[in-house]
């Protein structure tokens, strides 16, 4: 049986989300946990949807792997309490399903209030929509295409932070915090509008605006041509870990 599980992580307590070999990283620690649990029938099995970076958090990415174990199994020896990270929604998928073949992905930053007018924000925000080359807003890895479409910026207020949900079907390495950096590039005056445009629309022209902080990106959710069922339960968990992870991005620590 193959199974695709979402999964939340606190990623201040992680190098990144790839394995790495002396550091605590997500992928390691789920594969650690599949393998002392032994429900991973076949380790090459192990997909994951996104690859989030040191410090970024994730409310809803998503595994997928093959076990022998049932269904029921499966599920309540991952529901159960680790450290940092918590499996909370788990279905049956065919075994071909590859999770990096999402139909959308939603990321959202908890964006500190700046003196930039909500309107402005807006209006510089409405420029990445639609598809760009983001070469001046990415990491651009060899042989990526820095060609990506944003189908939708979404931005909300509450007391603490403006609220920024980016909505595409892939993004780049670094792509919404370099876009954030530019904005808050924009409202601390160190580049203007026409600054930033014209590094979207002239991408073969190198212009550096900054990159925000890893730490207010958590990627929110992955959507699929299918759902999860999750339990009233799990729910209730999913938004205490989410108020956590907020209470955190207010520490002065931080």
């Amino acid at each position: 049986m193959r199974v695709a599980v979402k999964v939340a992580y606190n990623g201040q307590f992680f190098h990144g989300f790839a394995r790495q070999p002396t550091v605590p990283t997500v992928e390691g620690t789920i594969l650690n946990i599949l393998h002392e649990k032994e429900i991973l029938t076949d380790p090459s099995s192990f997909r994951y949807s996104s690859r989030t970076d040191k410090g970024v958090s994730a409310l809803g990415n998503v595994i997928a792997f093959s076990t022998s174990h049932d269904f029921y199994d499966t599920q309540k020896i991952l529901f159960q309490k680790y450290n940092h990270l918590f499996f909370y929604g788990i279905q049956p998928v065919d075994d071909n399903f590859f999770p990096r073949y999402a139909r959308l992905r939603q990321y959202r930053y908890y964006l500190p209030y700046t003196t930039l007018p909500k309107e402005e924000l807006l209006t510089i925000l409405s420029v990445f929509t639609g598809e760009h080359d983001f070469s001046n807003f990415a990491r651009i890895e060899q042989g990526k295409n820095p060609v990506r479409s944003i189908d939708n910026i979404l931005v909300t207020e509450n007391k603490s932070f403006i609220i920024i949900d980016f909505f595409a079907q892939t993004f780049l390495w670094h792509q919404l915090r370099r876009i954030i950096g530019a904005v808050l590039s924009l409202a601390q005056g160190k580049h203007s509008y026409e600054d930033i445009t014209q590094a979207l629309v002239q991408p073969k022209q190198p212009l550096d605006l900054g990159m925000a902080s890893a730490c207010n990106l958590v990627l929110y959710d992955v959507v699929y041509d299918f759902s999860f069922d999750i339990s009233s339960e799990r729910k209730k968990t999913l938004k205490k870990f989410e108020r956590q992870l907020i209470s955190q991005m207010l520490s002065p620590k931080l």
